[in-house]
C-alpha cells in the first residue's frame, strides 16, 4: 500500500475538502484526487462521497481512518528506528562487571544526553555480525584473533589495556605477597571456569599457558563470580586471574587477596570495534572520549599475544 495515497487520505479527512488537503500536502487538487481515487481501487471500496460542502467519509473510509493513522505512525517510528540522531547508541560491553561496562559509565558520565542501549553479547563472532547487521554500532573486543582476521568493513581501535591481578584466599601460598612475577605462579593452579574455547578470552588465555608455562583449569560448570569467590576464599591451592578493573564486591569473612602480577603484567587488550559506513553522530563523540582516556599500549614491562592489533 503506497504510504502517500494514506497520507492524503488522512489529511483529506481532517480538511473534508480536497482542496485544503493539496494546499496542506503542498500538491495540486488533481493529484489528491488521483491518489484518492487510486488507494479506493487498492482497497476495492469508496472512501469519500463529494458533497457540496466538500468530501465526505463514507462506511468504509469511516471505518478505515483510524488505521490509516496507525499506519502513518507505524511508518515514523519504523524511519526514526534507522535514523542515527534519532535513536540510542547501541553499544555490546560483554558483561556487567568488566572493563568495557565502566568505560560506557564513564562515557555516560560525560555526556549524559547521547541516550544509551548497552547490550551483552557472547564472542567476537556474533558482536561482529550485529554491528555488520545494524543491530549493535559498537562492541568492545579483543581483536584479532589467530585465523580470524576482520572483515573489511569493521574498523577498529585499542582503547584499554587491562593489567590482571592475582585473586587468593587467605589460605594460600602466595596471600601474603605485596606482588607475584609470572615465573612464580608456575606449579599453582589457576582456576577459570569462564573460559569457553573457541572465543577471543580463550585464545588469550591459551597463550598466556603456552609463553609462561602456567596451570590455568577451565574445569566445572561456571555459576558466576561470587561462586568463584567463594571457592576460592575456602580453597588453599586455588588462585583465579582477574583483571584490575574488574568490580567485584565479596562478604568480609573470605579475606580474599588481590595481588598484582609483573615479570611482566599479563594485560588484556580491549578493543572497540564498529562499521565503517557507520553514521550515528554518537559514535563519533564515543570514540573521541575513549581517545581522550586512553592510558598507554604496549608499556614496557606488560605482555599481550602476538595476535592483538597494535595500537
Amino acid at each position: 500500500m503506497d504510504l502517500d495515497t494514506v497520507r492524503t487520505f488522512v489529511a483529506a479527512a481532517d480538511a473534508g475538502q480536497f482542496q485544503e488537503a493539496a494546499a496542506e500536502l503542498a500538491v495540486t487538487q488533481q493529484a489528491v484526487s488521483k491518489r484518492i481515487a487510486a488507494l479506493e481501487r487498492t482497497l476495492g471500496v469508496r472512501l469519500f462521497t463529494r458533497t457540496a460542502r466538500g468530501a465526505q467519509l463514507t462506511i468504509d473510509g469511516q471505518a478505515f481512518l483510524p488505521h490509516a493513522r496507525e499506519l502513518l505512525r507505524v511508518a515514523e517510528r519504523a524511519v526514526a528506528s534507522v535514523r542515527p540522531a534519532r535513536r540510542p547508541l547501541r553499544v555490546d560491553v560483554i558483561a556487567s562487571r568488566v572493563a568495557p561496562s565502566g568505560l560506557m559509565r564513564g562515557f555516560h558520565r560525560a555526556h549524559p544526553e547521547i541516550e544509551l542501549d548497552v547490550v551483552w553479547l557472547f564472542d567476537v563472532e556474533t558482536a561482529v555480525a550485529a554491528i555488520r547487521s545494524g543491530e549493535i554500532d559498537a562492541s568492545f573486543r579483543a581483536v584479532a584473533m589467530p585465523g580470524r582476521p576482520l572483515p573489511e568493513d569493521i574498523e577498529s581501535v585499542r582503547v584499554l589495556d587491562e593489567p590482571l591481578q592475582l585473586l587468593t584466599g587467605p589460605a594460600h601460598a602466595l596471600a601474603g605477597a605485596r606482588s607475584v612475577t609470572l615465573s612464580q605462579l608456575v606449579g599453582h593452579r589457576i582456576w577459570m571456569p569462564g573460559i569457553v574455547p573457541g572465543t577471543e578470552w580463550a585464545a588469550y588465555y591459551d597463550d598466556l599457558v603456552a609463553e609462561f608455562g602456567l596451570t590455568i583449569e577451565a574445569t566445572g560448570p561456571n555459576f558466576g563470580s561470587d561462586a568463584l569467590l567463594d571457592t576460592v576464599a575456602d580453597t588453599p591451592a586455588l588462585a583465579t586471574f582477574i583483571s584490575e578493573q574488574t568490580r567485584l564486591v565479596w562478604p568480609a569473612g573470605h579475606g580474599l587477596r588481590r595481588i598484582p602480577v609483573t615479570g611482566p603484567t599479563p594485560v588484556y587488550p580491549h578493543s572497540l570495534l564498529w562499521h565503517r559506513d557507520n553514521p550515528h553522530p554518537a559514535l563519533t563523540a564515543l570514540r573521541a572520549h575513549l581517545a581522550a582516556s586512553a592510558a598507554g599500549h604496549d608499556a614496557v614491562g606488560s605482555w599481550t599475544p602476538d595476535w592483538v592489533i597494535p595500537h
